[in-house]
């Protein structure tokens, strides 16, 4: 029996670009008679960070419809087109006083929560997904990552707002999080657990979702497990030799050089995973070209991983660009880049289409 697993990239506001695509993938659906939510074409759906919003949102049951999620792939396009520029909005006071993020988070999270809250509601737990959802941390006090999966008993029981903050504190960005652990309640207490952003280690979440769904047997001779794996656009920006040779630490985590460090953790763990996850679940590993498995009409039809992203040319690569402008070219880039790789679209539509 096959089993489809939908994973999305951490990468701040550039969560427009796979929000774009998935809009392209539920109208292609559309077009061959299915309109159920895609939820329900998929066993697992795995995100970090803004990933993680992603799938959360995808998952998340309405209270008033606990059979519907609270958003499809629109709503969330939306989300990022409205509700980013007061995510990543930055008062001059806090400029001013922070030196633009060098003593303390770029950030103050409470915009972002207020957002989560609204979307996701304040006591809707991970436990109560519509299907199997993986949302990825870290844990900073016992050094730690955190997968927070109702694909597992013993690591369920979070509230879905605080998950997705635990998985988007991304450093220097926002502060860590307090992610309350139900499951470790003793006494009427609830012990936190201070998380910041899956990226770290995961950026890509895709490996940590094989193997949950390895773990749940789907690896076993009569089980295949199919892959559509999101990017968020990878960094176009060059590292210039002659100045990351001075950096130090402090050049490696400044602000004014868009904190490089982090884009090379999360570039580099994502590359890693698509890499990997091309040559194993891939009989006869295709072509893999600008972060893209390279679908064919010849290979369409054997291929179990497919993985959409792209260099992003014409777009600002940082994390939190969400001006109007930026935002309306990350949606843009999004549906070009569901243009450019129609074919593995298409051939992903066809077989949920099957199921």
């Amino acid at each position: 029996m096959t089993k489809f697993i939908l994973s999305i990239d951490g990468g701040g506001i550039r969560g427009a670009v796979p929000a774009a695509v998935l809009t392209v993938l539920e109208d292609k659906l559309k077009t061959r008679g299915k309109t159920l939510p895609l939820y329900r074409y998929f066993d697992l759906i795995a995100g970090t960070s803004t990933g993680a919003i992603i799938a959360a949102g995808l998952t998340c049951p309405k209270p008033s419809h606990p059979d519907q999620p609270v958003a499809n792939a629109a709503k969330l396009l939306e989300l990022y087109r409205n509700k980013g520029p007061a995510i990543f909005d930055q008062s001059l006071f806090r400029k001013l006083a922070n030196l633009g993020g060098l003593f303390d988070e770029h950030y103050d999270a409470t915009a972002l929560e207020k957002i989560l809250i609204d979307m996701l509601g304040k006591s809707t737990e991970i436990a109560q997904a519509l299907t199997k959802v993986l949302i990825t941390a870290y844990d900073i006090h016992t050094r730690r990552a955190v997968f927070m999966t109702n694909a597992d008993p013993e690591h369920e029981r979070f509230y879905f707002w605080q998950a997705v903050r635990g998985s988007s504190a991304a450093p220097t960005y926002f502060e860590p999080a307090l992610v309350e652990d139900l499951a470790a309640q003793s006494h009427g207490a609830v012990p936190s657990i201070p998380m910041v952003d899956g990226g770290v280690f995961a950026n890509d979440p895709a490996m940590a979702a094989y193997v949950e769904g390895s773990k749940l047997g789907w690896r076993d001779k009569n089980e295949e497990m199919i892959f559509l794996s999101l990017g968020t656009g990878s960094a176009n920006r060059k590292i210039p030799y002659q100045q990351a040779k001075n950096w130090g630490a402090g050049g490696w985590i400044s602000p004014a050089n868009d904190t490089p460090l982090i884009s090379v953790f999360m570039q580099g763990q994502a590359s890693t995973a698509s890499y990997q996850l091309n040559k194993l679940l891939n009989r006869t590993p295709p072509k893999f070209t600008d972060g893209a498995t390279i679908v064919t009409m010849a290979n369409r039809g054997s291929l179990n991983y497919f993985r959409l992203d792209a260099p992003l040319i014409g777009v600002n690569d940082a994390l939190d660009d969400a001006s109007p402008g930026n935002i309306k070219a990350l949606i843009e880039f999004g549906m070009t880049l569901a243009a450019k790789h129609d074919l593995a679209l298409e051939e992903v539509a066809d077989r949920l289409a099957a199921i």
